[in-house]
């Protein structure tokens, strides 16, 4: 099949996911306040702007995000200007509700954010930040594989058809040598498309023999019996790849400039703190995780997901525009123009005021 064509069928998938109401299924779900978030008194509104919508996953990945809801980090950076959060479980969707300005700021992994980007010819977002690294695994039944080849012939999940775990184990099985159709996901191996919240019941079912996922996704299988098979991490140089971006729509950094560096000031003041108080971050990442869901994760999830998880204010831009050469490999894109996807002006200007190191957009900057 043409490159064209793939790609054509790719993004009507993606299109054709519609944004679902606020109240379902998680997607775009408003968060519980948390005392500890809640505006400071005599603060003032930046540039007169009521709230900033801020999305996120209820990954551990997003941790950032999480324990910056959590803990007011946002919020005390915002002043008066409320930190308005919305929790998403995939990608596409997030993507939409930028699009559609439901949501202004977003924490997204790499993949949707190259989809949204050339989908739109570039005038939609914008990269502004990273937030965090690895965090993914293949966990495997240790009873059907013990080994790599074993997975051959096999049943793998994913999360959903070209998200960034889905294209990262296409193109390890390219690797491999094995022949799989990225649309279909049938071949040498069978990808299996799977919620994240659903992966766990169709392991212990047997319907699938092993997933390549993120945490806390990955330890949840672990604590069902499987077997951490590989860690992509050691796939990647220094074993750092970008898991999660910061992203904004083009419009609202043009007419918030000020509203767009408070929040990537929170970003750098939550990892700051992330880093320096490692267990107090795990908590309050779990107590957002119950807030928005309902549900916190047991400690035999927690603990091992959240060590896997390296939370950083740089984004990798060199290893994204490596993601996007495998999705181009993998046959769900063609070769995109990532030129112009980053703008990391405001995230240097809050570094340089920390005192910390500038990052670098590998030549992939607005001009």
């Amino acid at each position: 099949m043409p490159a064209s064509s793939v790609l054509r069928r790719s993004l009507a998938v993606i299109a054709a996911l519609p944004l679902l109401t606020l109240a379902a299924c998680g997607y775009g779900s408003q968060a519980k306040d948390d005392g500890e978030a809640k505006i400071a008194a005599g603060a003032k509104k930046i540039d007169g702007l009521d709230s900033v919508k801020i999305g996120y996953f209820g990954n551990l990945t997003h941790g950032t995000a999480l324990v910056g809801m959590q803990k007011g980090f946002f919020q005390k950076a915002l002043g008066a200007t409320e930190a308005d959060p919305a929790i998403f479980n995939a990608g596409p969707s997030e993507i939409e509700a930028l699009n559609s300005g439901s949501i202004d700021i977003g924490w997204i992994g790499p993949s949707p954010a190259i989809n949204g980007y050339t989908k739109s010819a570039g005038k939609n977002l914008r990269i502004i930040g990273g937030s965090a690294s690895g965090g993914v695994k293949l966990v495997v039944n240790p009873d059907k594989i013990r080994s790599l080849k074993d997975v051959k012939g096999k049943r793998i999940a994913t999360p959903q058809l070209g998200n960034t775990q889905d294209v990262a184990f296409l193109n390890w099985a390219a690797e491999q040598g094995w022949k799989v159709d990225p649309q279909s996901g049938k071949g040498d191996v069978t990808v299996v498309r799977s919620d994240n919240k659903v992966t766990p019941d169709a392991y212990k079912s047997g319907s699938v023999d092993g997933a390549w996922v993120p945490e806390p996704t990955a330890s949840k299988l672990v604590a069902e019996g499987g077997k951490v098979l590989l860690d992509e991490g050691s796939l990647w140089p220094d074993k750092k790849f970008v898991i999660t971006n910061i992203i904004v729509r083009q419009e609202f950094l043009k007419k918030h400039p000020k509203v767009v560096e408070a929040v990537l000031k929170g970003s750098v003041e939550t990892n700051k703190w992330i880093n320096a108080n490692p267990d107090q971050a795990k908590a309050a990442a779990n107590k957002r995780l119950e807030e928005d869901s309902g549900k916190a994760l047991p400690a035999n999830v927690l603990d091992p997901a959240w060590k896997s998880i390296q939370f950083t204010d740089d984004p990798l831009a060199s290893t994204l525009n490596t993601e996007a050469e495998h999705a181009v490999k993998a046959g769900l894109l063609e070769k995109p123009d990532l030129n112009g996807i980053y703008d990391l002006a405001p995230l240097n200007k809050v570094l340089k005021a920390e005192g910390a190191p500038t990052v670098d957009d590998a030549g992939l900057g607005a001009k």
